[in-house]
């Protein structure tokens, strides 16, 4: 299925220099902003508090950071979750001498809004009995209740981040290797570059503007890694076809065609994929608009990566049609024999 058909082949190589230098400066910038900067790790990593409020009107989200600012947390993490009724609180771990209970944060945005705590038992999906934190006012009409509370351990933070960062690498060579095999090594080499520019690329964006970065988000860059890989595939796939069937065309002409010729494709793959990432960027709330933004970085700057990073990095290693298709022996008409 093809939307257009391109009749002249477009020159994208001609430009690879101009695009890679463009290229290694976001890379360098980005590179920066994860050293300068670091990424704003949420409390799956360091650790901390998750707290979900429900309130029967709209939230008043300063009034609520204002009353945590006062228990001593700097920059607290509040954010509606859903609607504007239910509020998510991302507390990060105190030192021993200041350190603050969610039962005490529940009591201080408890009287902030006029009212008293009280416990209220609760019945769980088994059937166990549980209590629920409750705010009332002197009329007794709930002002706020305490949805959920989750505490995450610094030791279970760094063995999230530690097997984040196994799974990052696990990928890596997992492609390079599927690669080789598939093709040759210096199609292997130029696609692991394009990925690990995606992948630096996307950090350094999270980084920049202190996007928070959770397990989501790392579950969206190992999306990438794959989706990126999948785009450089298709490329390499039509290169080995011309390699085979244009016998009279260049190395640049082979890539230049390869790339053309999978445009329409191109176009109408990624465009499909990026309508359902938007709408889960904005229609998903919180828990995938993160995710959905390191998506969309990802998709752009992976088409951008197979075109113009991949393709080049391998026809600067050489990529020639010997690499990829071996030379029919002639058959010896006297068959070995030796008069």
């Amino acid at each position: 299925m093809e939307f257009f058909k391109i009749k002249r082949d477009i020159p994208f190589m001609r430009h690879a220099l101009i695009f890679n230098v463009i290229s290694a400066l976001t890379f360098v910038a980005a590179v920066f902003f994860l050293l300068h900067r670091g990424l704003h790790f949420s409390v799956e990593f360091t650790g901390g508090t998750v707290m979900e409020l429900r309130y029967p009107h709209a939230a008043n989200l300063e009034k609520i950071r204002g009353t945590l600012e006062k228990l001593g947390y700097e920059q607290p993490e509040v954010t509606p979750f859903g609607t504007a009724q239910d509020v998510m609180l991302r507390l990060p771990p105190k030192t021993a001498a200041g350190s603050t209970t969610s039962q005490s944060v529940f009591n201080a945005i408890c009287a902030s809004e006029g009212g008293s705590p009280r416990q209220v038992a609760a019945t769980g999906g088994t059937g166990a009995q549980s209590s629920k934190a409750t705010c009332v006012n002197a009329a007794g009409t709930e002002v706020v209740a305490q949805q959920r509370v989750e505490f995450v351990g610094p030791q279970v933070g760094e063995e999230l981040a530690q097997n984040g960062y196994n799974a990052l690498a696990m990928v890596v060579i997992g492609v390079m290797i599927y690669l080789a095999v598939r093709f040759e090594w210096k199609f292997a080499v130029a696609a692991i570059i394009a990925n690990l520019h995606d992948v630096v690329i996307i950090l350094g964006f999270f980084a920049f503007f202190q996007w928070e970065f959770s397990l989501t988000v790392l579950a969206a860059v190992l999306a990438v890694l794959g989706y990126s890989v999948n785009e450089s595939v298709v490329i390499f796939d039509r290169i080995r076809e011309n390699f085979r069937k244009q016998r009279k065309m260049t190395v640049t002409e082979v890539i230049n065609n390869a790339i053309t010729s999978t445009i329409s494709r191109t176009i109408i793959t990624h465009g499909c994929t990026q309508m359902m990432v938007l709408s889960m960027l904005f229609f998903g709330g919180l828990t995938l608009h993160y995710f959905a933004i390191a998506l969309t970085i990802g998709i752009c700057f992976g088409i951008y990566s197979s075109v113009f990073v991949a393709a080049a990095v391998a026809m600067w290693l050489g990529v020639k049609r010997e690499d990829l298709i071996k030379p029919v022996r002639e058959k010896d008409e006297t068959d070995g024999a030796v008069v």
